[in-house]
């Protein structure tokens, strides 16, 4: 954990100062950016190439916005200090790779059986799951309704492939449900820390 030692409590205030500063900063960028590959994801999905390119235009500077939260000079320091665990950069990066491996493994599945339209869904479970250990890794408790509102974004699109909506339309739900999803998460990490 990180915290002050009684022998030298203003420079570790500063270390975790900082520390929360940077991982706030880093989180919003991670997650705006992979919001802006999940809109472009659901963009290719509808019908009209004019609300596709809108959406493209749009997803640049709403995720250009959120660097900006970020990253201004005057942004206010987070209300509270990160209070990570030991080891929580090992652990954040175990996390990062089996989700990857997940995220791979789902699109052979899903391609070796003949069922490409479950890829956008499973990988949005996939994405919304991983941010259960998250949350206690970067003591971010906020990634806890990232995870639950991406598993649902994922659970729409399970639903909707087995009513017959087309690949291309939960493609659409899909990838704008876990882009604004991820963009909210952003905007919040940016402004409340």
């Amino acid at each position: 954990m990180i915290q002050p030692s009684p022998s030298n409590t203003s420079a570790t205030d500063a270390e975790c100062a900082a520390l929360t500063r940077t991982l706030r900063r880093r989180g919003t960028a991670v997650l705006s950016v992979f919001a802006l590959v999940w809109a472009f994801a659901g963009a290719s999905g509808l019908a009209s190439s004019g609300a596709a390119l809108a959406v493209e235009i749009i997803a640049v500077p709403v995720t250009a916005a959120a660097f900006h939260l970020a990253y201004r000079k005057d942004a206010a320091p987070s209300p509270r200090l990160v209070s990570l665990p030991a080891n929580w950069a090992r652990s954040v990066g175990i996390v990062n790779v089996v989700e990857l491996a997940a995220i791979f493994a789902v699109i052979a599945v899903c391609n070796a059986t003949g069922h490409p339209a479950f890829i956008p869904p499973a990988i949005a479970l996939v994405v919304g799951l991983h941010f259960v250990p998250l949350a206690r890794l970067y003591d971010q408790w906020q990634y806890k309704g990232t995870a639950a509102l991406l598993s649902g974004v994922a659970v729409l699109g399970f639903a909707l492939i087995a009513v017959g909506l087309s690949d291309g339309s939960v493609r659409a739900v899909v990838g704008l449900g876990s882009a604004v999803t991820l963009w909210a998460s952003a905007y919040h990490v940016a402004v409340r820390g």
